[in-house]
């Protein structure tokens, strides 16, 4: 099958590290700031957008606030009217958002849309989150008696490749720390500022507590405020939006490939089709080879960057294995070889990733696309991976529950 390629002409994030609430803001100034920022930053004329997606998943419990297609159709006089949706896959949310307007553009009915993850976040307590945050397990039926249930559900990933394949607290570790080191590079990054001793990384009860299972403090990606916006294309309207920025129409990235799987909600039903498997989670391993296929490219070793989603260390070291960079229960051996620090073979996540930049729910998948956007063109600032031609992603909603993974390159 033809596709028509999709462009993406670029756009911008908040920054993930700002309390809106502290400082006067709601959901809707989030999103205004969002998208007015990436508008400026890739001079986009508000009456050119045909259609909007909003990425977010849970505005009504958070804000008390839903309906936010109707928030965007507010920001701009020029924005009335126009048809708008909002798409919910728990933390795949933006990805979601990504791939309805993808769909428009492959069939012709817009040359122009914008696309917005968005999230806030920290408006309630951490127990009131935790709480919020459950409603992508299947209330009643998993994790009922965790404090935090996510901590607990992804806990129970990690005990399942403890018995498996065996797997070493320090790795997890490692990949914590790299993600914290690459977010002091992101001028958008939650931790940039952070300052964090050895012993934030090992066996201390005062500096790394046990949170829930066998996962610790630095094992847990941080929930923030975001919004990161994207504008996607067709093949003529990016070729005049070429000729106008006078740039060449090959110099902008577009989707190679993507991906999406959905499996069954219960943690435990996917680990008992998993054994089944190679990997763990082959609904996983197919939405990426999904990916690859469409993008024509033979093997991971033809990326150059993965932004992968890193909610948790065990997430990460989940998906090393399924992008194909080890095999299954082999992921350490990436980690032990430095392989994929920012310096490394392959740089894993040089934004930060879910654990170093932040995680706005809604917001983490379009973040991602904008992240490869930016490693394509040159404008990743210090965190710019050489040469890079090639970048791939995956969101992940739930517990492995709905999967995406995109090709994006130039």
């Amino acid at each position: 099958m033809i596709f028509k390629k999709v462009y993406i002409l670029g756009g911008a994030q908040t920054d993930f590290a700002i309390n809106w609430q502290r400082n006067g803001g709601e959901i809707a100034d989030l999103l205004k700031a969002g998208f007015e920022k990436a508008a400026t930053n890739c001079n986009i004329i508000p009456r050119d957008i045909q259609s909007a997606h909003i990425g977010n998943f849970v505005g009504e419990l958070f804000c008390k606030q839903g309906h936010l297609g109707g928030i965007f159709a507010s920001i701009h006089p020029d924005l009335e009217g126009i048809p708008t949706a909002r798409h919910e896959a728990a933390c795949a949310s933006g990805s979601m958002a990504i791939l309805a307007g993808m769909n428009q553009i492959q069939a012709g009915w817009c040359d122009l849309i914008c696309v917005s993850g968005i999230e806030m976040m920290r408006n309630v307590s951490g127990m009131e989150a935790s709480d919020h945050l459950g409603a992508a397990a299947w209330v009643g039926k998993e994790a009922t008696e965790a404090k935090y249930p996510w901590v607990y559900l992804f806990s129970e990933i990690a005990d399942y490749y403890q018995q498996r394949f065996g797997l070493q607290d320090e790795h997890l570790a490692e990949i914590a720390k790299i993600n914290y080191a690459n977010a002091k590079r992101n001028p958008n990054a939650q931790t940039r500022k952070w300052e964090q001793e050895e012993r934030c990384f090992v066996t201390d009860e005062e500096y790394n507590p046990i949170i829930e299972g066998r996962l610790r403090k630095a094992d847990c990606g941080r929930i923030t405020d975001g919004c990161a916006t994207v504008f996607l294309a067709s093949e003529e309207y990016a070729k005049q939006h070429a000729y106008r920025s006078q740039i060449p129409l090959a110099s902008i990235p577009y989707i190679k490939g993507w991906g999406h799987r959905t499996a069954t909600m219960l943690l435990q039903n996917k680990l008992e089709k998993g054994k089944e498997s190679a990997y763990p989670f082959p609904h996983l391993r197919g939405a990426i080879h999904d990916a690859f296929e469409r993008a024509g490219l033979s093997n991971v070793r033809e990326l150059d960057v993965i932004e992968t989603h890193d909610c948790f260390t065990i997430s990460e070291y989940v998906a090393l294995e399924h992008f194909g960079l080890a095999n299954p229960g082999e992921a350490w051996k990436m980690i032990e070889e430095d392989a994929i620090s920012f310096n490394g073979k392959l740089p894993i996540n040089p934004s930060g990733g879910l654990i170093g930049a932040g995680h706005p729910v809604g917001a983490t998948g379009v973040r991602m696309m904008l992240d490869a956007y930016k490693q394509l063109t040159n404008q990743a600032g210090d965190y710019q991976v050489a040469n890079t031609k090639n970048v791939g992603t995956l969101n992940i909603g739930g517990s492995f529950t709905t999967v995406a993974s995109f090709v994006v390159g130039v």
